[in-house]
């Protein structure tokens, strides 16, 4: 009985934090109006940056990886 009040728990925890980021994530609409003069296109938006929590992210899988290869040939 313990096990099944415990999954339970854990289920309804999983659903709320994904209900959760729909909301968190959701933007307020509206926006321009429609175009009336030309040119009509809206510009490029500006490409994503990779920033430094990205790398630390990747060099340290990369470290992870290296020490684990090392670890495993002893």
């Amino acid at each position: 009985m313990k096990n099944v009040f415990s999954f339970c728990h854990a289920v309804v925890f999983v659903l709320a934090l994904l209900v959760n980021t729909n909301v968190c994530y959701s933007q307020p609409g509206g926006g321009p109006g429609p175009c009336t003069t030309p040119p009509c296109n809206p510009p490029n938006p500006p490409g994503l940056p990779i920033d430094g929590g990205a790398i630390f992210l990747l060099s340290s899988g990369l470290l992870y990886g290296v020490n684990r290869l090392r670890r495993k040939e002893e």
